[in-house]
């Protein structure tokens, strides 16, 4: 049977949006330099964007990681495939993306084996120039990132690409069903997918992708710096003074006003107060500030081993205003509330607190991490709350929840890393 992809709609709709994009570039080119006025980061190797690189990896693998979460859970994949032998490409979009790649696998760029650099922005010519340099073996797209032009590119010069990690939240499942379903013929493009769990198969399968694997979820095999939890155990009781403590991860603008309110009414427990983007951290401080609260920033009282400067302040929150360094604050507490879920856009990842054995809260909003939010709740190592009243009484009186329970639930779904490599040279002979 003929290759219908990507058929007469799909290719009208890849018409205009080259055009589009084209006329989108000064924009795009005005976003990264303001951007980089924050972080210089943005508006550096300005050139990789377009497909010009300096040096080259040798048929690497390739792993687009688009920022900080998508390339944690890609860590102890890419471990496992440079223990095989390979060489890895990242590509990114954000700094914290490339920024953690860079942190993570310093020694083995330095060595050669791994090379960092900007994704390619969505032009034809910009990834004919990133595929024919590189010449990437296969591209794996951690979790459910769909561009155009990579697709295309990918197709047309026979380079696999696969989705990894993959889920299809309901959301889109359910839009794309019921619009135009664009985005679903896309993903029809991929050459294959590895994929969380069964029910996210489904919904694969039922848009028309070939070629999927059901490996599970990444980011239950990833590596916990110790050092981050020694730091944390250290200086522990001299902040939290023996009071119970909670630390909100990744916190997203639209929730401050329902966290500080909720911090007011609460006494006697001690908050780690972590932002999900650093461009936030100044305006959480002056919100901290404006609400009364007593807090100092990581930044001013602990230093770069993450000890404390002394003196210790008297204070009731620790405002997160750092990157990279998330299981300290989880080390800091006895549960995590997962930022997000208090949002339309969705709750962020449970899997980091659960490596613990912290028992997690999340809002009502949690159909970005369906997988594994629902098992997570079901298995009763995480309260999912449906408001500031509900989250209020939860902190105030905490479901039990035994490290046992979380134990049981974290090994049933760990060993994603093993089950991917294996699937790997399955789906490539697909």
């Amino acid at each position: 049977m003929a290759d219908s992809f990507p058929g007469l709609k799909l290719r009208v709709a890849l018409f205009f949006y080259n055009i589009l994009m084209w006329l989108l570039l000064p924009v795009i080119l005005l976003y990264l330099r303001r951007r980089g006025r924050k972080d210089p980061l943005y508006a550096q190797h300005l050139s990789e964007r377009f497909g010009r690189y300096s040096k080259s990896l040798q048929r690497p693998v390739w792993i687009h990681a688009v920022s900080l979460g998508e390339m944690r859970s890609a860590t102890p994949l890419v471990r496992a495939l440079l223990a095989q032998g390979e060489t890895v490409l990242t590509t990114h979009f954000t700094p914290a993306g490339r920024r953690e790649a860079e942190r993570e696998f310093a020694a083995e760029i330095a060595a050669g084996t791994v090379q960092t650099i900007w994704v390619p922005l969505e032009y034809g010519f910009a990834y004919r120039r990133f595929l024919s340099h590189f010449a990437p073996r296969y591209g794996l797209v951690m979790e459910i990132e769909v561009w155009p032009r990579m697709i295309m590119a990918c197709r047309k010069n026979g380079t696999p690409l696969f989705m990894c990690n993959a889920q299809y939240p309901a959301k889109s499942f359910e839009k794309d069903q019921n619009g135009l379903g664009l985005r679903a013929k896309l993903v029809t493009g991929f050459a294959g997918g590895f994929v969380k769990s069964d029910g996210q198969s489904a919904r694969f399968a039922a848009v028309g992708m070939p070629n999927i694997h059901v490996t599970g979820e990444l980011r239950f095999d990833q590596p916990i710096p110790e050092h981050h939890l020694e730091a944390a155990a250290a200086c522990r009781e001299a902040l939290t003074q023996g009071r119970p403590s909670f630390t909100l991860t990744s916190v997203v603008e639209g929730e401050d006003t329902l966290y500080i309110q909720m911090i007011r009414q609460t006494k006697d427990i001690f908050f780690t107060y972590v932002p999900r983007a650093p461009e936030r951290f100044d305006e959480v401080a002056e919100m901290l500030d404006a609400a009364g609260l007593k807090y100092a920033r990581r930044t001013k009282i602990l230093d770069e081993n993450l000890s404390l400067i002394p003196p210790t302040p008297q204070i009731d929150v620790l405002l997160g205003d750092s990157m990279g360094e998330m299981y300290f604050y989880l080390g800091l507490c006895d549960r995590a509330i997962v930022g997000g879920g208090f949002v339309t856009k969705g709750a962020h990842n449970v899997i980091e607190p659960l490596a613990l054995k912290k028992p997690v809260i999340v809002g009502p909003h949690i159909w970005t991490i369906e997988y594994p939010a629902t098992e997570a709740i079901a298995a009763g190592v995480c309260e999912m709350v449906p408001d500031e009243a509900a989250l209020l009484a939860e902190v105030n009186a905490p479901t039990p929840v035994t490290d046992a329970q979380i134990t049981a639930f974290y090994q049933d779904h760990a060993g994603g890393v093993s089950r991917t490599c294996a699937a790997i040279p399955k789906a490539l002979k697909g």
